[in-house]
């Protein structure tokens, strides 16, 4: 991806896809396109609203026609359990998900879930997105592009 508007238009790709339920991980270093990932998804469902990254709050929450949007940024987490507190259960059931260092989730990790995987390119011109579907729905996500 080679600037912010082909993140937009992959996360746009994938929000087109998503269902209640999904879980979308995503993964990758301090300022691999995380949050401007989760922008580019949440406008893509008729977000118009300022998205700031929820670091400092953990969790923003964001309706769509599609339903609630729960957008984590786990970075400051202190331990897997505290994503309780946060209603995470809840968001699994009956919402999407977008969490941002999703390896801060320990056991709470769901079986079934899509990782985008987001990473700079070794000459710092571009970046780079793999999507990774586990579990029993990620045959739905073979070719979204």
């Amino acid at each position: 991806m080679p600037d912010a508007a082909a993140t937009d238009t992959a996360a746009a790709a994938v929000a087109k896809l998503a269902q209640t339920g999904d879980v979308f991980c995503l993964i990758g270093e301090l300022g691999a396109g995380k949050t401007s990932f989760a922008r580019g998804f949440l406008r893509a469902l008729g977000i118009e609203e300022d998205i700031p990254s929820p670091t400092f709050n953990l969790l923003l929450t964001y309706e769509t026609a599609l339903g609630t949007v729960w957008h984590f940024d786990l970075y400051r987490l202190g331990s897997p359990d505290e994503v309780i507190e946060l209603g995470m259960e809840d968001a699994f059931a009956d919402g999407i998900c977008l969490i941002e260092w999703p390896d801060r989730l320990g056991p709470w990790l769901p079986g079934e879930r899509i990782e985008i995987h987001l990473s700079d390119d070794d000459g710092g011109s571009g970046r780079w997105l793999n999507l990774r579907a586990v579990g029993p729905g990620a045959e739905r996500w073979r070719n979204p592009w």
